[in-house]
């Protein structure tokens, strides 16, 4: 039976990764330090054998007793608010937690999967972005704690892929969404989803062209769960395991207010605030790689994926209420 590791396994994405694992037959040992994870993601899978929920920080050594055939370092703080609020923890946990967690998978003889981010392109001047892109990122800037800590994790997965041998593959994720997000943690489908059902403004930023290719949680969760347990050809490993995952379906901030006013039958009104900085303009994800080495693209459109997360969010909404 493998046996999976998953840090940030409490978090919205690693939570839902952690389901499907143990659906698959894993046993599943869960890693969160609950900076933003929450215990609630996890509980009902708790009570199953298969489940193991250990509460420890990655920036720390990490010791897990047994076999790990596989290791998913989810570990990040990936909303914008987050890892503002939080920068060295941000920096940290894709440097030092990264370290960490590659010994693990060098000592155990695991396979490490790495999430990316597609902010590892930064501004992008290449459209859509193919993973041979190496970016525009501003390395100081108000966003760079969390760009930067992606794009150190993708460089010392490589080190340990080159000196070590350790098998690694490198998941660019693009904007997700779904149940589990938090209210209020900055991105936009919870901003927008939630102003709406409460028939607040939505706040839209700059004109609203700017661009963003939305993915439904459980397309994600499968193309990281593929990447992760496939058995690849040694000739492939390294940078031919460096994939976006992501939905190539680009859509204005502007659109897709207008798409969730008309999801949740919500009247309020859009309102315009200036862009922050190095906010990226475009961006959208070429799959061809991942259409190619996996079998996979999207499934979920985006209609139907907004519907099956406002009631997740309406439950939200009223039990931060009350």
């Amino acid at each position: 039976m493998p046996r999976s590791l998953v840090t940030g396994g409490a978090g919205f994405i690693g939570s839902h990764l952690c389901e499907r694992l143990v659906a698959a037959g894993h046993d599943v040992v869960c890693v969160d330090n609950f900076i933003t994870g929450r215990s609630a993601n996890v509980q009902h899978l708790a009570g199953q054998k298969r489940f193991t929920l250990l509460e420890s920080d990655i920036r720390k050594p990490l010791h897990v007793p047994g076999r790990l055939d596989h290791i998913f370092h989810l570990a990040s703080l990936a909303s914008p608010k987050d890892y503002v609020r939080h920068p060295l923890e941000t920096l940290e946990a894709g440097s030092i937690g990264s370290t960490h967690t590659l010994e693990l998978a060098r000592n155990s003889g695991a396979t490490f999967l790495f999430t990316s981010s597609s902010e590892v392109y930064g501004d992008p001047l290449v459209h859509p972005q193919r993973e041979d892109y190496w970016g525009n990122v501003n390395p100081n800037g108000p966003r760079s704690m969390y760009d930067e800590s992606k794009r150190f994790g993708e460089a010392i997965a490589m080190a340990y892929h080159r000196q070590y041998g350790v098998s690694i593959r490198i998941a660019r994720i693009f904007n997700t969404y779904g149940p589990r997000m938090r209210i209020g943690d900055g991105r936009v489908i919870p901003a927008f989803v939630t102003q709406a059902l409460q028939e607040r403004p939505l706040t839209v930023y700059g004109d609203g062209t700017q661009t963003r290719s939305l993915c439904y949680v459980d397309d994600t969760v499968e193309a990281l769960f593929l990447l992760g347990t496939k058995t690849f050809p040694k000739d492939v490993q390294g940078v031919g395991l460096v994939i976006n995952i992501g939905n190539p379906n680009e859509l204005t901030m502007l659109d897709l207010a207008r798409l969730v006013l008309k999801a949740t039958g919500s009247k309020s009104p859009i309102i315009h605030e200036p862009l922050p900085e190095d906010d990226p303009k475009k961006r959208r994800p070429d799959i061809s790689r991942a259409r190619a080495s996996l079998s996979w693209e999207p499934r979920v459109p985006l209609r139907e994926g907004i519907k099956s997360t406002i009631p997740y969010f309406k439950a939200a909404s009223m039990t931060k209420a009350s």
